[in-house]
């Protein structure tokens, strides 16, 4: 019965994708898209190649997993694999199960079970009693193109990775921030291989905070959470990936527990997130505060330099892959100073360029280049807008304090503006309602929804006030 309910959610997102794309382009990208299986929050799909696999990653992705929230709403990602292509790495028998536990890392990776496709247990783990997340060989320091926006991270990681005589480093924790696509997993995955090397002996561990969570939670379900603990806290480099998404009271505070034990015994730690310590709203105070007593290194958006080296980088590699290549010079440098968001939009872009060269018997031209990269050309990440940065311009907009919108009071001139700055809060940041309840005097998520709800029905109604939130939206962006 499952297997049916699985493989109907499959056909229903596949007929959505092909009205959408129509039938050729769907023919193309997804005609040899398999389902493999789904857990409780990943959908696994298989394609035939690694191209196939980078194309639908970096164009449809989202998509992809639009549709199928739509389907089952706990679905948090995709993960895309090759079929037959995966080298499972062999373990001896009382580690499998811990290898098998991690998922690949390209996006934010989601904790496998033993149920996972052997496709997905692909690892340059160690071997230990707790060997973390895997790895991606891809990544080193070797292939990570450095620059003026992101010099600085790159030189503290290189200096983490050759650390390891047991003193304290002065980079620690060492964090690291950034949007999406400028290099943090990267930049991880490459310190934890360069670690490795440097000091076989040195217990290295990379994870992501998800899979910490995974690993913590079923720990304490099978009541070995002392000798998880403490096999964590003998570890004498530990990366975390993805700070952002570490959730839950007795988690957060089991992880500070180890930062201390890790830091205080000098012990390395390095952790990445997509913005500063400081912004990371929904971890504990005591998890940010010892975070915020580290160094911290932003990676910023690639310059016209940096983004030539790394189309150059990938391009390089390209034709490693595809013997005969052939995309001009012009056409590059167009692709470098178009595409300013990140770098992976930068390899998104060159991956269609092949994938032109490869599917047309025309030669690719600047012209037909810009018909190709038109929905990259100029994108940006739209800046992050914080709830306390909503409080205050809607407080200062409607002439009341910041106090006034956390407190309790149940006037009308407290009410409205408070159910205003609850909705901007939904609908210009990616907290949940739970979240934004808390940053609202500790309300229940009920409230926030029914402010939520409350708005978008007088928007429908009353263009003044339609009017009056699209300004405040100005307003808070600015």
């Amino acid at each position: 019965m499952g297997e049916r309910a699985n493989s109907g959610k499959w056909a229903r997102v596949r007929q959505r994708l092909r009205t959408e794309l129509g039938e050729d382009v769907f023919n193309s990208w997804f005609g040899r898209v398999e389902f493999e299986q789904e857990d409780k929050s990943t959908v696994y799909l298989s394609v035939p190649t690694r191209f196939l696999k980078s194309w639908i990653m970096s164009h449809y992705y989202d998509r992809l997993l639009a549709l199928w929230k739509a389907e089952r709403g706990d679905v948090v990602r995709i993960e895309v694999i090759v079929r037959g292509a995966i080298r499972a790495k062999a373990v001896p028998s009382g580690e499998g199960k811990a290898a098998a536990e991690a998922a690949p890392a390209a996006r934010p990776a989601a904790p496998a079970t033993s149920s996972t496709p052997a496709a997905l247990r692909r690892s340059d783990a160690p071997e230990g009693h707790f060997s973390g997340s895997p790895v991606d060989n891809r990544y080193s320091f070797d292939t990570f193109c450095d620059g003026a926006a992101n010099r600085l991270a790159f030189a503290a990681a290189r200096a983490v990775a050759e650390g390891g005589d047991g003193k304290l480093n002065r980079f620690n924790p060492l964090y690291v921030h950034a949007g999406v696509g400028r290099g943090k997993t990267h930049l991880l995955h490459a310190t934890t291989r360069a670690a490795r090397r440097a000091d076989p002996s040195r217990k290295v561990v990379y994870l992501t905070a998800e899979h910490f969570m995974f690993r913590f939670v079923a720990a304490l379900r099978s009541q070995a959470a002392i000798p998880f603990k403490e096999s964590l806290r003998d570890i004498d480099l530990l990366l975390i990936d993805d700070m952002q998404f570490l959730q839950g009271k007795s988690v957060q505070q089991e992880f500070c527990h180890m930062l201390n034990a890790l830091i205080d015994g000098a012990r390395q730690v390095v952790v990445a997130a997509d913005r500063p310590p400081a912004e990371l709203e929904t971890l504990d105070e005591r998890v940010r505060s010892r975070l915020k007593g580290g160094v911290a290194f932003e990676i910023g958006a690639p310059d016209l330099e940096l983004r030539r080296r790394i189309v150059a980088t990938r391009y390089q590699l390209a034709r490693e892959h595809n013997p005969g290549l052939d995309i001009p010079e012009p056409v590059l440098d167009y692709l470098a100073q178009a595409v300013v968001s990140n770098g992976r939009d930068l390899e998104g872009g060159l991956n269609r360029l092949v994938a032109q060269w490869q599917f047309t018997s025309q030669p690719i031209t600047i012209a037909s280049a810009e018909i190709t990269l038109r929905d990259l050309v100029g994108a940006r990440e739209p800046r992050r807008v914080r709830i306390e940065e909503i409080q205050v311009v809607v407080a200062r907009h409607y002439n009341v304090s910041k106090a006034d919108l956390l407190s309790s009071r149940r006037t009308r001139t407290i009410v409205r503006p408070r159910q205003i700055a609850m909705y901007l809060a939904k609908t210009l940041t990616p907290r949940s309602l739970p979240e934004i309840g808390r940053r609202f005097g500790g309300r229940d998520h009920t409230t926030v929804l029914h402010a939520v709800r409350k708005i978008e029905g007088l928007i429908e109604g009353d263009k003044t006030l339609a009017d009056e939130i699209e300004l405040l939206k100005q307003m808070i962006d600015e």
